[in-house]
């Protein structure tokens, strides 16, 4: 499975389900293409679009891909052995962390635009690594370049497990390849749902850290009843004696208002709790 995840939103922008055999280098240009057609990226807009890339998808190949529909770029090389290589021309090396440093190195290989090229040595295991770092953009320091890095998205840790845990979707599983992907996509379509509520309705409460298990385990499960009128919802009852029913009245009416409040008329317009 595949994913592009917009980090500020949690919000999922593509999935795709590939076979088990089939990498991420392979699938990266496919999930370019699919948010690029999504946000209707013309020339202009990609030359303001950074794409922050770990080791799996650093090939020469997709780099100059990437490049040549004129986003920017800044990702970790694939070659093991070019990182080693590119280590022994590393003039100075100066501190990262307390088991990793940082050199600039002229680079040996051509991607069809400038770059900038940083190598990291690090020590593991009692024996040095290496590995390498390719911008387009102009950094002031070796720290800044990869303190950006580190700042790209973590939707392998943060939002499949999430999806998985919150959403059970390792324990929902189909035999028929179409029918996966029916699942991931619906998966998908609850996730942002959720991710807009998060947003709109819980950033300033005590339920601002929650993640997606919480907050479809205890949050969503509070008991109450939902009132409609002419097909809009009107009114919401909690049960008064639950301990987040305060909380999460004050929640809900913003959501409704931040949500639906401008459209047609349709802002709730009461909210109360229930024994």
């Amino acid at each position: 499975m595949a994913r592009v995840n917009a980090v500020s939103y949690h919000e999922t922008l593509w999935s795709d389900l590939f076979p088990g055999n089939q990498l991420t280098m392979q699938c990266m240009q496919q999930a370019v293409l699919a948010v690029e057609s999504s946000f209707e990226l013309a020339s202009e807009a990609r030359k303001r679009t950074l794409y922050r890339l770990d080791g799996g998808s650093g090939t020469d190949e997709n780099l100059r891909w990437l490049l040549a529909r004129g986003y920017q770029l800044l990702a970790k090389g694939f070659s093991g052995k070019r990182a080693k290589a590119l280590a022994a021309h590393v003039a100075r090396w100066d501190v990262y962390d307390d088991q990793s440093w940082l050199g600039w190195v002229e680079p040996t290989f051509d991607l069809g635009r400038p770059i900038q090229v940083v190598v990291k040595r690090r020590l593991h295991k009692g024996k040095l690594k290496h590995s390498y770092y390719v911008t387009t953009l102009s950094f002031p320091s070796k720290r800044a370049l990869m303190d950006r890095y580190n700042q790209r998205g973590g939707a392998e840790i943060e939002q499949f497990r999430a999806d998985k845990e919150g959403l059970h979707l390792s324990s929902r599983r189909k035999r028929n390849l179409a029918a996966q992907k029916a699942l991931i996509l619906l998966t998908d379509l609850a996730h942002n749902l959720l991710a807009d509520f998060h947003s709109r309705a819980l950033v300033d409460s005590r339920f601002a850290d929650w993640g997606l298990k919480r907050i479809v385990r205890d949050l969503l499960a509070v008991p109450g009843r939902l009132y409609f009128r002419s097909g809009q919802l009107k009114r919401i009852e909690l049960l008064a004696s639950h301990p987040y029913a305060v909380e999460l009245i004050i929640c809900l009416e913003r959501f409704c208002s931040d949500r639906f409040g401008n459209r047609n008329g349709s802002c709730l317009h009461g909210l109360c709790q229930t024994e």
